[in-house]
């Protein structure tokens, strides 16, 4: 019997190399894998055309698919993308934001639309550790160093005491940041100006690993951007493929840290990055296990404060479980 043909979109992180260079094979599957220029493009070809039949989605885009009429996606706990946050938030020095309280009635940026994955996570960490919530300040979303139309291809929710604009035709974020349009900006990307050193701007925290290290210790949230979904009619067609797919991711995952774990002998020479050994030391410590972890059971505090502050920044109708999230065949894990 011949393999079951697989269209797969992801971006060819550490994390999955091994299946784009066919290390690591997803059994009983014939599985192609795509990455693009931008990994956003494969969010739109997925939710616009269903170009592929298992796909990288970031998980707001993700969740908002979930309260459309016949919701076409269902996710695996496999996350190839996470971030932590503290670092996304840029400001005009000009503004007088020194502190995140310093936010209320500001103007702020916000990349691609309203809730894109890094703002929902830096909104709730402002809004549970500062107290500082969306409704306080005024929000304008664009493209973060180019004119670009917010994202179309999802819904785009956002409450009724939340200002919401877009950014004007021919203007970008980062720009008006520097020449102070904007007070501020949240953005999974980092605008030219603040990697050429501009003056006249900088990050809301400056030690913001520092920060985002302590965040963790406290809290245990190692905040998750993307996730993997697979299209609910071929899972219909074939039972056990949500299972079959995850292991595959997991497996990849695997050889990715174990090349880390044994390249320690020869100090991560091949990484070219000086004290990354001393870097991946350091997280070995902070973080249990491998620090990458799959599966629900190790991944329900960044999971459950996800769903929370999707809900609580009006991004989704109702509050969401792991329950409505994932697969049941993999709720166990």
């Amino acid at each position: 019997m011949s393999d079951l043909e697989l269209r797969v979109g992801c971006h060819p992180y550490d994390v999955t190399r091994a299946l784009f260079d066919g290390t690591v094979k997803i059994e009983g599957v014939d599985a192609s894998f795509e990455g693009a220029r931008l990994v956003s493009d494969i969010f739109e070809r997925m939710v616009r055309h269903r170009a592929f039949d298992v796909a990288e989605l970031g998980l707001s885009f993700y969740l908002r698919t979930l309260d459309l009429d016949d919701p076409p996606f269902v996710a695996i706990p496999v996350f190839p993308n996470r971030q932590f946050r503290h670092s996304a938030i840029f400001v005009n020095i000009a503004s007088g934001i020194t502190e995140p309280r310093d936010l209320a009635g500001k103007t702020v940026g916000e990349f691609a639309m309203y809730g894109h994955d890094a703002g929902v996570v830096a909104k709730g960490i402002l809004a549970d550790e500062y107290g500082v919530n969306p409704s306080r300040s005024r929000w304008v979303i664009g493209g973060f160093d180019w004119p670009m139309a917010p994202f179309d291809f999802v819904p785009q929710p956002h409450p009724a005491d939340v200002e919401v604009t877009r950014a004007p035709d021919g203007k970008a974020l980062g720009p008006m940041l520097e020449a102070g349009e904007i007070d501020a900006m949240i953005s999974a990307d980092v605008p030219r100006c603040v990697l050429d050193g501009s003056p006249r701007v900088a990050r809301l925290f400056p030690d913001y690993g520092v920060v985002e290290r302590d965040h963790y210790r406290r809290t245990g949230i190692f905040p998750i951007m993307h996730t993997v979904v697979i299209r609910r009619d071929l899972l219909a067609r074939h039972p056990g493929l949500a299972e079959t797919v995850y292991r595959g991711f997991c497996d990849a995952r695997d050889v990715a840290m174990e090349h880390y774990r044994t390249r320690r002998i020869f100090n991560h020479m091949d990484v070219n990055v000086p004290w990354f050994s001393e870097l991946f030391d350091a997280n070995r410590h902070l973080f249990a296990g491998d620090g990458w972890p799959y599966g629900l059971q190790a991944n329900r505090a960044s999971i459950d404060a996800f769903l929370r502050w999707h809900f609580e920044q009006g991004l989704s109708a109702r509050p969401l479980t792991c329950e409505d999230v994932f697969v049941p065949e993999l709720l166990g894990t």
